[in-house]
């Protein structure tokens, strides 16, 4: 964990993915982790993120095997990574205990710090490169020299209020397919 400056938090985990899922699950859900894969929003489709009650589904690339994940918490809007990534959406996230972690396939929690706003709305940037090599591949021809798959992530998450979600950049196949299948 490293902290940056008073205004942002930002880590990096090595993230077990299976079915190509992890979840930000906030810390009133009971279940701890959505059931069922929420849908995409019906009028305003960004395909690889969806928000739901208390938790988010994030899909990768990568069906099983770790990907390098990135978590930036941010008190005002940060800038989008529009050349480190091929694929950009945000969409809103409402957070009723203002406290959020990230859960991957096997259960394993990667703690975030309180959001900055506490309880409210707040808004996720997905961004995501090498998706479509990662689904091409197996996970033992994916992994680089580290293991890790090829494709990798950041999460931006900063306080604001609820709109509609939107595709900032999208250039992979990966994406064109979970914008399509919503």
């Amino acid at each position: 964990m490293a902290e940056i400056g008073a205004e942002a938090w930002t880590t990096t985990v090595d993230l077990w993915v299976h079915y190509g899922q992890a979840y930000l699950i906030d810390e009133t859900d009971d279940a701890q982790g959505p059931e069922d894969l929420t849908d995409d929003h019906p009028d305003h489709p960004v395909g690889i993120i969806r928000a739901g009650d208390d938790h988010a589904f994030l899909l990768t690339g990568t069906h099983t095997g770790t990907v390098s994940f990135s978590i930036e918490v941010a008190e005002s809007e940060p800038a989008a990574d529009l050349n480190g990534y091929e694929d950009v959406v945000e969409v809103s996230f409402e957070s009723e205990g203002g406290s959020v972690s990230l859960h991957d396939w096997e259960g394993e929690v990667h703690e975030i710090p309180e959001l900055p706003a506490g309880p409210g709305w707040y808004r996720l940037r997905y961004h995501a490169a090498g998706m479509d090599e990662a689904s091409d591949w197996t996970r033992e021809s994916a992994d680089d020299a580290d293991g890790h798959g090829v494709d990798r992530y950041l999460l931006q998450i900063w306080p604001a209020a609820e709109s509609e979600p939107v595709v900032v950049k999208s250039t992979s196949s990966m994406h064109r397919y979970w914008l399509t299948v919503g």
